[in-house]
């Protein structure tokens, strides 16, 4: 009894989760800022890691995972598969780092703040590249694989 979508929904629940976690980490960094003395550089230093992180990592991240959706060979998987082991294994290791560094107090709140606004970014552009995917799902299917 497991609970199967049709792969195109799986890349909605995706970009869904990916969704929720950018903006959660938008919403913490942002609550962990302390005022507006230095926000405008913070934020232009967040800017540019989210959008670096996004082009170095999260870009090959998101298409290897909608490919992988894509040409998955169940015609209902789980709801769940839209990460496989080693994705979750990242996710929870990422969820992990940023509550020990939160509670240790290792990091400075105010750049622990911009880092998880900065972290924020590249989900969030990871997620409008699964609600692309999942609105012209019909068209990609179609495509040769490479």
């Amino acid at each position: 009894m497991k609970p199967g979508v049709p792969k195109r929904y799986l890349l909605l629940v995706a970009g869904g989760i990916w969704l929720f976690a950018g903006g959660f980490l938008e919403y913490r960094g942002e609550h962990m800022l302390p005022g507006f003395s230095h926000l405008w550089i913070g934020s232009a230093a967040a800017i540019i890691l989210g959008i670096s992180l996004f082009l170095l990592f999260f870009l090959k991240i998101s298409y290897k995972h909608i490919t992988r959706i894509t040409s998955l060979q169940i015609i209902r998987p789980c709801v769940f598969s839209f990460f496989d082991l080693k994705g979750y294994a990242m996710m929870a290791l990422m969820i992990g780092m940023g509550i020990a560094l939160r509670r240790t107090g290792i990091a400075n709140p105010e750049v622990l703040g911009y880092f998880y606004m900065g972290m924020g970014i590249p989900l969030l552009l990871s997620a409008i590249r699964f609600f692309m995917a999942w609105r012209k799902f019909h068209a990609i299917i179609r495509q040769p694989s490479v």
